[in-house]
């Protein structure tokens, strides 16, 4: 985690503490208190607490105000109108997402044949990356950045269909249903399905019981709404449903089990404990005190269509992942001053060993202003 803003100043002082930009940073994390948040627009996106603190107190100490993103998604646009010229969607995101569909489907050719440890092997190192890229192609689409809203909006739940093919698993339809929660209701406990469980909370919080929940977490997480947020089947989801299951059966047909379980493998292996999956971790957990959305910065947003750009993302969400970068240069006093990461495989190493971390340390939002006064 940088504690810093790029081309902010730095001062070193002890025991790793260090002051950034008028911010004390200990061991790379920027500490906001908690009772000395911006005024408003930016009150709510500087308020979150962790989960373990809302389980421990008082319930009616909680009131949810607004999604935090909100109040900043209006300043920004009355300050940098041109970044409303961004919006709007990009359909040849089909060119990468197809090259990846027919690249999986080349692999699953040709490890028909070869040892259960290659394919173990090849879907944590191939398929984990190829299918994590695809889940993230997943969830630009779900956001109709492909093809727009209106009446084409069809299109891009068709495109997300033939992208969710190499998955293995039908997912595409049900997570855009669930994902529009998540921005709508961003931490709100029981809507953002995003935030664990308090059983999650409670059962992983030893380092090895994280890398549990860590390697389970494609289940977990694929689970998780319908305990937190049941909402009820649609036409769509059956429709993928019985897409994924003719693909996984004709893959089957012409390849093998090997081919399907590679498939399946790298969605599983991809999404769990894997360099890449430390993005789920990076952009909502309280590394940094009070920061509703962190943002991660290097190379790998490459592969992840930008997914690292999580601020720039809730702050616009229908702003295509190839512009997200963009908004950062055109609004870099609202971007260049936020604590950010550079390293996933640093966060998940974090995540694992820092007591602090965990399910539980997930950020939700927000106290009372009287509680939040009480336990400043």
């Amino acid at each position: 985690m940088n504690g810093h803003a790029n081309g902010g100043t730095t001062t070193v002082v002890e025991n790793g503490t260090a002051t950034v930009n008028g911010h004390t940073t200990i061991n790379g994390k920027v500490h906001h208190k908690i009772n000395n948040v911006p005024k408003e627009p930016f009150k709510w996106f500087f308020r979150f607490l962790t989960l373990d603190n809302k389980i421990g107190g008082a319930e009616q100490d909680w009131l949810y105000t607004e999604e935090p993103h909100t109040g900043r998604r209006k300043e920004i646009l009355d300050k940098h109108p041109e970044i409303k010229n961004l919006m709007g969607p990009d359909p040849y995101i089909v060119l990468p997402v197809t090259i990846c569909v027919f690249s999986q489907i080349f692999f699953c050719w040709i490890l028909q044949d070869v040892s259960w440890p290659t394919i173990f092997f090849m879907a944590y190192c191939v398929g984990g990356v190829l299918n994590h890229s695809l889940g993230s192609a997943v969830h630009e689409i779900g956001h109709n950045l492909a093809f727009g809203h209106g009446r084409r909006a069809w299109m891009n739940r068709v495109l997300s269909l033939w992208v969710n093919l190499p998955l293995g698993v039908p997912m595409a339809i049900t997570y855009k249903k669930y994902h529009a929660d998540h921005h709508r209701y961003l931490g709100e406990e029981n809507q953002d399905v995003d935030i664990p469980t308090r059983l999650e909370s409670w059962l992983f919080k030893h380092p090895i019981t994280k890398m549990v929940w860590l390697i389970c977490h494609p289940v977990i997480h694929s689970l998780r709404p319908f305990y937190k947020s049941p909402k009820p089947l649609l036409g769509w989801e059956m429709i993928n449903i019985v897409v994924q299951a003719l693909f996984d059966l004709l893959m089957f047909k012409l390849f093998g089990i090997k081919a399907v379980v590679y498939m399946v493998l790298g969605t599983v292996l991809g999404l769990g404990l894997h360099p890449l999956a430390g993005h789920f971790i990076s952009e909502h957990y309280l590394f940094t005190e009070g920061q509703a959305t962190h943002s991660y910065y290097g190379p790998l947003n490459f592969i992840l269509y930008n997914v690292g750009y999580h601020n720039e993302h809730h702050d616009f969400p229908y702003i295509p992942y190839n512009k997200l970068p963009e908004v950062k240069r055109l609004a870099p006093e609202y971007y260049d001053n936020l604590p950010y990461h550079t390293s996933w495989i640093k966060v998940v190493w974090d995540f694992i060993f820092d007591k602090n971390m965990g399910p539980h340390a997930h950020g939700v939002g927000y106290k009372t202003d009287g509680a939040h006064a009480k336990s400043s």
